[in-house]
């Protein structure tokens, strides 16, 4: 059996324990291990591996920041910043047809942009603006259908954990990451914006009206969002800001790390002053990071040791050498690729589905021309394998984010949420096929500042 049919068959042989819901970071760890010991004879070598693959992975600097934009999240949560902006949102909106689920949306880009999780803005979103839909006569499938996709807006509007990720998977800069993922995070919130407007149309009963509020009280609630706009602008503005105007030579005030770091304190303390996070609150938050970062590595460490039976294999570099000996159209590759991500989203979490198939794409993608810079088609693959990765998040039926919502809201039928969310997917495919025709769109802001 040559290298790239024993790859091809442990890819196989993971998927069905994947199916078997064996947890995915022990399906690839040990696929990657028992594959390492077939193609080199010996158990002493993925045993030897274990021990230093272990220690590089997570001496890395570049993962710290995992932790603290997860614990950014966590404070942001539980200290109340969700239903500030929900309620500014639906105080200037709420008197237009569909105004409360515009809100929604609004106020899911505003928390994702501090939260940087998909599955936490979906569920706290719910939370806060669920009921307050319901109460107003908006339809089941349309007060669900808006949450669950504004929730992906989470891991799209940077901070990302998932675009830090991508980042050193493939050696790319985060900054960059992070500064080609606004454009397209805002273009979502437009397009899911716009699908509300239709919808409202079409289906008036769905959507209606609410009371007008004055203009003094929707000031004195745009003025308690003030928080999410300066710890949003300080992260994002130290990250990837041109300070030099401060201090002559500085061209970031920090790196990714540190504005984790700041953004995590910022969140903290507008917690405490608020009263919305005490003592428990911040233990619950340093268990649940601690929680969901064991989670995140146990998943890394399995993706790595799978990737250097990849490596071992040289399956990646046969394939890329395939593809490009059969004279395919870059732009067809490229879609296939997506379209596998669109597949492996109806049964897999994003997280996964990038340490999976990003050591087999980003290959052959390299190998490819795109008319482009290296580093060009990398940011741009990276955020639209995140685009399509969202949108496997609200794809039926096993999209996370269709139960995160249906789990806030156990007495509408899970039927309903499929419905309402198809619009929303509708609006996600066109941004792709935006994005593929226009690369501009992911590519100017990065071009811009650097």
């Amino acid at each position: 059996m040559t290298g790239l049919e024993l790859a091809l068959a442990g890819f196989a042989v993971m998927l069905l324990a994947i199916f078997l819901r064996i947890p995915i970071g022990a399906a690839m760890g040990m696929t990657g291990f028992v594959g390492t010991w077939i193609l080199l004879g010996t158990p002493n070598a993925p045993l030897s591996q274990l021990k230093t693959l272990t220690y590089d992975t997570f001496s890395s600097y570049s993962l710290s920041i995992v932790p603290l934009f997860l614990l950014m999240g966590q404070f942001a949560t539980k200290s109340g910043m969700s239903a500030a902006l929900f309620q500014a949102a639906s105080d200037w909106l709420g008197h237009r047809r569909g105004g409360v689920a515009m809100a929604a949306v609004g106020a899911c880009a505003g928390f994702g942009a501090v939260c940087g999780s998909s599955l936490a803005t979906a569920s706290t979103m719910g939370q806060v603006a669920l009921p307050e839909m319901r109460k107003r006569g908006y339809s089941d499938a349309l007060a669900t259908g808006v949450l669950a996709a504004g929730g992906t807006l989470g891991i799209l509007i940077p901070p990302s954990i998932i675009l830090v990720i991508y980042a050193i998977l493939t050696q790319q800069n985060i900054v960059k990451m992070f500064a080609a993922a606004l454009i397209p995070g805002l273009l979502a919130a437009l397009g899911y914006v716009l699908t509300v407007m239709i919808y409202a149309r079409v289906r008036p009963d769905a959507a209606p009206t609410g009371p007008r509020v004055p203009y003094r009280a929707r000031l004195r609630t745009l003025a308690r969002t003030w928080p999410v706009v300066l710890i949003f602008g300080l992260v994002m503005g130290g990250i990837v800001g041109d300070w030099n105007w401060v201090k002559p030579g500085v061209q970031a005030l920090f790196t990714p790390t540190e504005g984790a770091a700041v953004g995590a304190i910022g969140t903290g303390i507008y917690g405490v002053a608020t009263g919305g996070l005490n003592w428990s609150g911040f233990l619950d938050a340093l268990l649940e990071t601690a929680t969901a970062t064991a989670m995140i590595f146990f998943i890394v460490l399995g993706a790595q040791v799978f990737n250097s039976f990849l490596a071992y294999s040289q399956a990646p570099q046969e394939l890329a050498a395939w593809v490009t000996g059969q004279g395919f159209a870059p732009m067809v590759v490229l879609c296939a690729m997506l379209l596998c991500y669109l597949v492996f989203g109806c049964v897999m979490d994003s997280l996964s589905m990038i340490l999976l198939t990003v050591p087999v794409f980003f290959p052959i993608l390299q190998s490819l021309d795109f008319g482009m810079t290296d580093e060009a088609v990398a940011i741009w693959f990276g955020v639209l394998a995140l685009v399509v990765v969202e949108v496997g998040l609200i794809t039926p039926p096993v999209g996370l984010n269709l139960f995160i919502v249906n789990a806030v809201a156990r007495d509408i039928p899970i039927a309903q949420t499929y419905r309402g969310v198809a619009p929303f997917v509708a609006s996600d495919l066109i941004r792709i096929v935006l994005m593929l025709a226009f690369p501009g769109l992911t590519l100017w802001l990065v071009q811009l500042l650097f």
